[in-house]
């Protein structure tokens, strides 16, 4: 993929050598951008081999809410293996529940957003946040002030993305993200993509899908967040009767790890490959074939759904992971 190549080559040639949390040099620059035109084929890398069962096991895990390190690997991805056992701060937290666990990283967030509302005790305000699907779990009164009802209720963001595309395909309001402040202390990793929007074209019947990631590794988070992001647009728009056009993918900081270059140099002189074609399995259902709205498939799907059709690469190259 071009574009990917691109960034790679922007950065070795524009980036600054930086410290950071992991001990391991970066080469980084503020503020990057691809913009892939899915029509054309799906952005998977293929100047090396694409851990694609892996990718896509990680996502299934996110739409299913996974906290665990255990539910990725039975998933077939094992990334967060050293995130829950072998990074010291982690092992060190107090909310950390025990091996494997990660706390609640991204797909919680996605689909368990929690969501408080702190109310004086007003019946219209209380009856019209229990009929948004608020239920009252607890009061408590400030000194000297008045009594509060607290009222709580999980969010399913990426439901009410879906949603919201069959109701209102025209908003501007279609996105979830995973920057929880008041949960940040409780995961092993912050997100790192942590802005999904999409955004409908009903004239031409397309969908597309802006992701911000705050930070990342070029050498080995790119091409997994490119191949889960686009695997999740392709996934939405079979849900919602669309099909999947553009994918912008904006970064904050781009790096690439000092112990990454060699790799990442060997794939600057490798010719890439035409993109494949994601093929999702029949058995998921086309929402513009069927008419049929079926958004629990969110939480159905398998990794074995999801196939690259037409995949060429070159050898595999592999590199240490930071933590």
């Amino acid at each position: 993929m071009r574009e990917y190549l691109e960034l790679v080559q922007q950065v070795f040639e524009q980036g600054q050598w930086q410290e950071n949390r992991t001990g391991v040099r970066t080469l980084s620059v503020p503020g990057a951008m691809m913009r892939m035109d899915l029509k054309k084929g799906f952005p998977a890398v293929t100047t090396k081999k694409l851990a694609f069962k892996s990718a896509i096991g990680e996502m299934v895990g996110f739409l299913r809410g996974s906290r665990s390190a255990a539910d990725f690997r039975k998933l077939g991805c094992k990334v967060w293996d050293q995130n829950a056992n072998e990074n010291k701060q982690w092992l060190e937290n107090p909310f950390r529940q025990g091996p494997d666990d990660l706390g609640p990283v991204y797909g919680v967030q996605w689909r368990q957003w929690p969501a408080f509302k702190m109310l004086s005790p007003d019946f219209v305000r209380i009856e019209s946040a229990k009929s948004a699907g608020y239920r009252v779990v607890g009061h408590v009164q400030p000194y000297d002030e008045e009594e509060v009802v607290i009222l709580h209720k999980d969010v399913d963001q990426l439901r009410h993305c879906l949603d919201t595309i069959i109701k209102d395909p025209s908003s501007r309001r279609i996105l979830f993200h995973g920057w929880n402040w008041a949960q940040l202390d409780e995961m092993a990793l912050p997100p790192c993509h942590l802005l999904y929007q999409f955004l409908v074209n009903k004239g031409s019947g397309e969908i597309s899908l802006c992701l911000y990631v705050r930070s990342n590794d070029l050498g080995l988070g790119t091409p997994f967040n490119l191949t889960e992001g686009a695997a999740l647009l392709h996934l939405v728009g079979r849900l919602t009767g669309y099909t999947p056009r553009w994918f912008t993918y904006f970064i904050g900081d781009a790096h690439i790890y000092e112990n990454h270059v060699d790799m990442l140099q060997e794939q600057l002189k490798r010719e890439p490959f035409p993109p494949p074609r994601l093929v999702i399995a029949d058995r998921v259902p086309e929402y513009s074939k069927t008419g049929i709205y079926e958004p629990e498939w969110l939480e159905k799907v398998e990794p074995s759904d999801f196939t690259l059709e037409g995949y060429q690469h070159h050898p595999p190259l592999t590199a240490p992971m930071a933590v």
